[in-house]
């Protein structure tokens, strides 16, 4: 604009620019519309409005640009069009366009630079929050379950409706991306074992005996040695690194790992579990684990600790698994074998088990146990049977019926039902109840 048109109109721009200061809202986008169509319309390089409108250079050329929605006829803050111009440059389809683009960014500069400073600002407080939360190489899982019911048995049995509950979480660290450290941290309501009384608790073995107080439970880290995985950690089961086959969910404890719990699930405290792949649905393992040497009497690989030293051999395809192991827990040496068979034409899946035991006073002992699982509805229907633990001449059994129902992918109820035979002629522990679980 030549200097005499800007003297000619800088009275009325005047005017215009201190009504918007007395009473900006009393202009809507309509009459702005129709302003800014006039001939008349002239501009001054200190006075910029809040808004592009068609017909205007910069909303004409960053339609053209961009063809993003926003262009469709209506008015447009200089923030927004600032975006626009924003995912432009970062697309780099203005790279062909530099004059246009080095003019639109002169024209919206400082809106530019505000969204510069929003952006530093959210990265500063996302960087303030990463400060303070896990590494990106460390994820958390954790569960936590809830169990009502009550038990009727002989004289001694408490037959009182009870409710407990078992918290746990799982960090997971990951330092060259082939390992991870795994730290456990739980805490329940359960009482310590001796206090059990034969009852509900001591017949489903419900969670942990923490007595409410939270501690870590695990430690172990886990790293590839060329082609065997290790694991080595506190409160470590030696058969970590085990291949099982057993695909029953029990309620009652006896008839956990499909009885096999000292060997193909041999427990243990510091332990180094191995397992190698060997490849067509082979696999095996082994552990060594030693006491953790807290008491006098005891110690890590020494005379007078209890060692436990054990093998495992197993095999797996889409239908069928079975598994071996053998165990010496230093009272006793054991055989186990489970297996689970899924049949292509019938809809369920059994699982069983036998484990075999010769102790050091020449007591030869055996427990077994199976179980059946089906679809039913939306949920899964299990019954099992097994010896309640391990047995010499005489054998006592349990039964379990469960119907896991799952509420939504984090949140299951299973109502239940087991009964364990009393020994000598003793009444039968009959045990319901309900337990609910949550994955998060």
């Amino acid at each position: 604009m030549k200097l005499f048109q800007k003297l000619i109109a800088a009275p009325a721009i005047i005017s215009i620019a201190s009504g918007f200061a007395v009473n900006a809202t009393e202009i809507n986008n309509t009459d702005l519309g129709q302003f800014s169509n006039s001939s008349n319309l002239v501009s001054l390089g200190e006075f910029k409005s809040d808004t592009l409108f068609p017909g205007d250079w910069a909303y004409d050329s960053l339609k053209d640009l961009t063809n993003s929605p926003k262009f469709d006829g209506n008015s447009i803050s200089r923030l927004e069009a600032a975006v626009e111009l924003n995912n432009l440059i970062a697309g780099g389809e203005g790279l062909m366009n530099g004059a246009a683009i080095t003019r639109l960014s002169d024209e919206l500069g400082s809106e530019l630079a505000i969204l510069k400073g929003r952006v530093d600002g959210l990265e500063a407080r996302v960087d303030g929050i990463e400060a303070g939360s896990f590494t990106d190489t460390t994820t958390m899982k954790g569960k936590a379950k809830f169990m009502i019911g009550g038990a009727d048995g002989p004289d001694g049995t408490d037959e009182a409706v009870t409710m407990n509950y078992f918290w746990e979480i799982d960090l997971n660290t990951s330092f060259t991306g082939e390992d991870k450290l795994n730290v456990e941290i739980e805490t329940g309501n359960t009482p310590d074992g001796d206090d059990l009384n034969g009852g509900l608790l001591a017949i489903t073995d419900f969670g942990k005996d923490k007595g409410d107080v939270l501690e870590v439970s695990d430690l172990n880290y886990t790293f590839p040695l060329g082609d065997w995985t290790i694991t080595v950690g506190d409160s470590l089961d030696a058969s970590k690194q085990f291949t099982g086959a057993c695909e029953f969910d029990n309620v009652v404890d006896s008839l956990s790992d499909c009885g096999t719990g000292n060997s193909v699930a041999v427990g243990g405290d510091q332990t180094i579990s191995a397992g190698y792949d060997l490849d067509n649905g082979f696999s095996f393992g082994l552990g060594v684990s030693a006491e953790d040497g807290e008491n006098e009497d005891g110690g890590i690989f020494t005379e007078e600790g209890e060692d436990i030293v054990a093998l495992n051999l197993g095999y797996s395809n889409d239908a069928f698994g079975i598994a071996v192991a053998y165990s010496d827990v230093d009272v006793a040496t054991y055989w186990g074998l489970n297996a689970s068979y899924s049949p292509e034409s019938v809809p369920f899946t059994i699982s069983g088990g036998i484990e075999l035991g010769d102790e050091d006073d020449g007591t030869d002992t055996t427990q077994w146990a199976a179980g059946l699982s089906t679809d039913l509805g939306e949920g899964t229907l299990s019954a099992g049977l097994g010896t309640d633990g391990s047995y010499e001449d005489d054998a006592t059994y349990a039964y379990e019926l469960s119907y896991e129902y799952p509420i939504n992918d984090g949140m299951k109820v299973m109502p239940f039902v087991a009964i364990v035979e009393g020994e000598d002629d003793e009444e039968d522990t009959t045990v319901a109840g309900l337990q609910v679980g949550f994955k998060f």
